[in-house]
């Protein structure tokens, strides 16, 4: 079974930076497309950002230009990167691992960001 670990959220003021983190378990990470989704507090859960096993990227354009995916597949890890954060990115960021276009995804427990002063 497939286990996902998120870490990296906290309290930032705007304007500042923070890393998120994704462990995988298992020796298949690097097959998977990874994604981060983010769920602010009474709204449905959204894309942020996404890498396919080849590394190319997707990314919303709410986030465009301030974060960043990316993957170290010798680790098992996806990250993302978050720059000029804005309280409206305060959400929880939860990190997927899937097939594209098939119903095989995993999901980790979500770690919670909060941009505020």
């Amino acid at each position: 079974q497939v286990q996902l670990v998120e870490s990296g959220g906290g309290l930032v003021q705007p304007g500042g930076s923070l890393t998120l983190s994704c462990a995988a378990s298992g020796s298949l990470f690097r097959i998977y497309a990874m994604g981060w989704y983010r769920q602010a507090p009474g709204k449905e859960r959204e894309l942020a950002a996404t890498i396919t096993s080849g590394g190319t990227t997707n990314h919303a354009d709410s986030v465009k230009g301030r974060f960043t995916i990316s993957r170290d597949n010798a680790k098992n890890t996806v990250y993302l990167l978050m720059n000029s954060l804005k309280p409206e990115d305060t959400a929880v960021y939860y990190c997927k691992m899937y097939f594209p276009d098939t119903a095989i995804e995993y999901w980790g427990k979500g770690t919670l960001v909060t941009v505020s002063s």
